[in-house]
């Protein structure tokens, strides 16, 4: 019987000690995330150039608007291999104002190619990478 008294004792304790704790609600009813919109709005981050012909290097040029409220400097321009030689607006973009980045496939090779040219600027924290595809004839 007293088992049974210290049992009920410690149920009802328990049961008490849940009510007791009144449910935490948020303050803060939705999270809200928001993301910083780029200040560079490429024209096109991808170019076909179709059919070039073999032993002609083409030039694709890349062109950005600055649309944010400070300069922009593009610091680094890759290209995905040797064959592609960079070049780029090297003075700040000012907010309003358009720059390029200029990629130059030396189509040595007969066929199709895609290539990628990663562009670093101080306008965002990942690199863009832009693709120039086409077909060496």
């Amino acid at each position: 019987m007293r088992i049974i008294k210290i049992s009920m004792l410690a149920l009802a304790l328990g049961l008490m000690s849940f009510s007791a704790i009144a449910p935490v609600q948020s303050l803060v009813s939705e999270t809200t995330v928001i993301e910083a919109a780029s200040t560079i709005v490429w024209k096109a981050e991808t170019i076909d150039v179709g059919q070039i012909p073999q032993g002609t290097p083409k030039a694709i040029v890349y062109e950005f608007k600055n649309t944010g409220k400070t300069a922009v400097v593009i610091t680094d321009v890759k290209g995905s291999c040797g064959c592609t030689a960079t070049d780029y607006t090297k003075e700040p973009i000012l907010p309003g104002k358009s720059a390029k980045v200029t990629a130059t496939y030396n189509a040595a090779n007969k066929g199709g190619f895609t290539k990628t040219v990663t562009v670093t600027t101080s306008a965002e924290t990942t690199p863009k990478v832009l693709t120039l595809k086409g077909t060496v004839i």
